[in-house]
C-alpha cells in the first residue's frame, strides 16, 4: 500500500497526457465553417470534442463498474474495484488537463464555472485515488456523464449555428437524470448546481432569447 501515492501518480500524469494528446489529435480534424470563422469558437469546439469523448468513455465505464460491482451502490466509502479506481483516474487526468487548456487559452475569467467544477470535482476524487476510499463515491458521481453527453452534443451544435437541426430540437428536450449518493453529500450537491446552471443557460437561450446576456459577456463560455 505504501506504493500507492506512486502509483496514482503515474496513472494521473498518463491519463492527463492521454487527454492532451487526444486533443492535438483532434485539432487535425476539419472544422465546421460557422465554427472555424471565429478563433474563439474553434478553441470551444476543440475542447468540447475533449469533453464529448470524456463522457463517452467515463460515462458508459460508471455504467459497466456499477454492473461488475453492484455492491459499489451500497458500501460508498469502503467499495472498490480495480476498474472503478481507475475510471477515477482517468476522469481525474480529464479535469486536470481541462483546467489547463482553460487557463493556459486565456479562458479562466469567461470559464470560471468551468474552473470552480473541476477543482470540486478533483478534491473529491483524490480521496479516492490517494486514499482508496469513496471510489464508488467517485463512480456513482460520473454517472453524471451520461446525461452531460446530450448536453455538451447539444452546445456543439449551438456553436455551430445548427439550431435548427432536428437532432439539435430533439436533444434540447432531454432531461437527465443526476444519481446522488452520501459520498461528499456537500461537494455532490454543488457539482450538480453547476450542471444545472450550465442547463440553465442553454435553455434561456432556447426559448427566451430576449434575455440572453448583452454583447459584453458575449465571450463567456456556456452563454452561447
Amino acid at each position: 500500500m505504501s506504493s500507492l501515492p506512486h502509483l496514482a501518480l503515474l496513472l494521473l500524469l498518463g491519463a492527463t497526457l492521454t487527454f492532451r494528446a487526444l486533443r492535438r489529435a483532434l485539432c487535425r480534424l476539419p472544422l465546421p465553417a460557422h465554427v472555424r470563422a471565429d478563433p474563439l469558437r474553434t478553441w470551444r469546439w476543440r475542447n468540447l470534442l475533449v469533453s464529448l469523448v470524456h463522457s463517452i468513455v467515463s460515462g458508459i465505464w460508471a455504467l459497466l463498474c456499477i454492473w461488475q460491482t453492484p455492491e459499489m451502490l451500497v458500501d460508498i466509502e469502503t467499495g472498490w474495484s480495480l476498474s472503478s479506481y481507475l475510471l477515477v483516474c482517468f476522469s481525474t487526468g480529464y479535469f486536470i488537463h481541462d483546467t489547463v487548456d482553460i487557463v493556459v487559452s486565456n479562458q479562466a475569467e469567461a470559464s470560471w464555472e468551468y474552473l470552480v467544477h473541476h477543482v470540486m470535482a478533483l478534491a473529491a476524487f483524490f480521496s479516492g485515488i490517494f486514499q482508496n476510499r469513496f471510489v464508488s463515491g467517485g463512480v456513482l458521481t460520473l454517472l453524471v456523464e451520461v446525461s452531460n453527453i446530450f448536453l455538451t452534443i447539444r452546445m456543439m451544435m449551438k456553436i455551430n449555428n445548427a439550431q435548427n437541426h432536428p437532432l439539435y430540437r430533439i436533444n434540447k428536450y432531454y432531461v437527465g437524470q443526476r444519481t446522488l449518493g452520501t459520498f461528499l453529500l456537500g461537494v455532490l450537491i454543488m457539482l450538480d448546481i453547476m450542471i444545472l446552471i450550465y442547463f440553465f443557460r442553454l435553455l434561456r437561450s432556447d426559448f427566451c432569447p430576449q434575455r440572453v446576456p448583452s454583447q459584453q459577456h458575449k465571450d463567456k463560455f456556456l452563454t452561447e
